[in-house]
């Protein structure tokens, strides 16, 4: 008869048996769906990088600069070169604006979910990123259209990371305005890779875009305006007074409709008249919020209603272009 140590011996043995028998390596069809979802997190942080609204529309205002500068449907090859490498190219400015940004984005509730400053992505894998799709973007114009798109693209990229991210954005409450180079650059990058030229018409639609940036983001602006007063940024929203913001807002506003009409001998007859329309009611807005800014409170003044209305000017703006010198 077996003694009770020597039973409870075996009984221990064969519990720890059985405990490695039940902790089983997980079959990789488990494993496949953690798998995806973290790879599926990766790609959204790498893409939150990039800043997607801001890229698309920028491309709003580079395909329809395509239809003018070949006065019809233009190549598909460039149509695509200029989508694909005007996507990297400001994925890449925005990116690399992410990295330097990264002490502030972590202090401003707009910016506090970017992905370096919840740490979803490291900096320097933030900066690898950054300047790799910003070498493909030149590389590929350069490649498929010619050395002026390509060397326009390297600029705004550059422009953008060292001219305005460091240097223009913490030191001057003009920032917004001499930044909006930037933002206007695909429409020239776009006509420079269908026609290896610039024009007066390439121009004239550039200083719309120019001109539309100021009155759009200092909407936006004034609504965070205390977000960037907490970070040090001296945008102009933080250092005058809203109804300041709105009077240089309807200078801009001016200029903007004044050189969109101006490109109407250009971009034809249906283009003009949205032109003539869009700028009417886009005129009117800035102005009725700067009477509303002497009666009411600057805290209280809703001025998103601008910063969307902006969006839908520039979109259908570049829309008629594009429209009218197809039907045309």
């Amino acid at each position: 008869m077996a003694c009770p140590a020597s039973v409870a011996g075996r009984k221990v043995v064969a519990s720890q048996v059985s405990a490695v028998n039940v902790e089983r390596p997980v079959s990789p069809a488990r494993q496949r769906p953690a798998l995806l979802a973290r790879a599926g997190a990766a790609v959204r942080a790498y893409v939150a990088l990039t800043k997607p609204r801001i890229v698309e529309l920028l491309l709003i205002t580079a395909v329809p600069t395509l239809f003018l500068a070949y006065q019809g449907l233009p190549s598909l090859e460039v149509t695509v070169v200029v989508v694909l490498g005007g996507a990297l190219a400001a994925g890449s400015a925005n990116a690399l604006n992410c990295y330097i940004d990264r002490d502030i984005d972590q202090i401003m509730g707009r910016t506090r979910r970017r992905p370096l400053a919840t740490h979803t992505v490291s900096p320097r894998a933030a900066l690898t990123f950054g300047v790799a799709i910003g070498v493909i973007s030149v590389a590929l114009f350069a490649a498929t259209t010619n050395l002026l798109a390509a060397g326009l693209t390297l600029g705004a990229i550059l422009y953008y990371v060292f001219i305005y991210t460091l240097l223009l954005k913490r030191h001057t409450a003009q920032s917004t305005l001499w930044g909006g180079i930037c933002g206007a650059a695909p429409v020239l990058i776009a006509w420079a890779a269908a026609t290896g030229t610039l024009s007066w018409a390439a121009a004239g639609l550039f200083a719309v875009v120019f001109f539309w940036q100021p009155p759009h983001f200092w909407a936006l602006a004034i609504k965070y305006r205390e977000d960037y007063r907490s970070a040090g940024i001296p945008m102009l929203p933080v250092v005058a007074s809203v109804r300041r913001v709105l009077a240089e807002s309807i200078v801009y506003s001016w200029l903007m409709v004044a050189v969109s009409l101006a490109v109407w001998p250009a971009a034809g007859a249906v283009y003009g008249v949205a032109a003539l329309l869009l700028g009417a009611v886009f005129l009117y807005e800035v102005h009725r919020l700067f009477r509303q800014s002497g009666r009411a409170d600057g805290e209280k003044l809703v001025t998103m209603r601008l910063f969307h209305l902006s969006v839908t000017y520039l979109t259908l703006l570049f829309v008629a272009l594009a429209v009218g010198v197809f039907l045309h």
